[in-house]
């Protein structure tokens, strides 16, 4: 048995929701009700400076599955922003 905790689940559900947020927000998936893509980079952005905000706040509390996790949806998640954002 390892001495790493494996994954919260519910901080995975966290920052799966985020991730889901930035991607409808980046016009990556459809509004639930309407089904439309859109654009908004200002709550694109408020998604992106949370999730680099729990990054800071939580060095060192975060099991290597978990940082690993976060680390990946950052890096989607900033490539999708800067897409969009240059193509706005």
């Amino acid at each position: 048995m390892s001495d790493t905790p494996n994954i919260d689940p519910r901080f995975y559900d966290f920052v799966l929701l985020q991730a889901q947020n930035a991607g409808l927000f980046l016009g990556q998936l459809p509004h639930p009700s309407s089904g439309e893509k859109s654009i908004n980079l200002k709550a694109a952005k408020s998604v992106l400076d949370s999730l680099e905000m729990l990054t800071e706040k939580s060095k060192g509390n975060l099991s290597g599955e978990e940082l690993e996790l976060l680390n990946k949806a950052l890096t989607n998640i900033r490539a999708l922003y800067q897409n969009a954002k240059d193509l706005g």
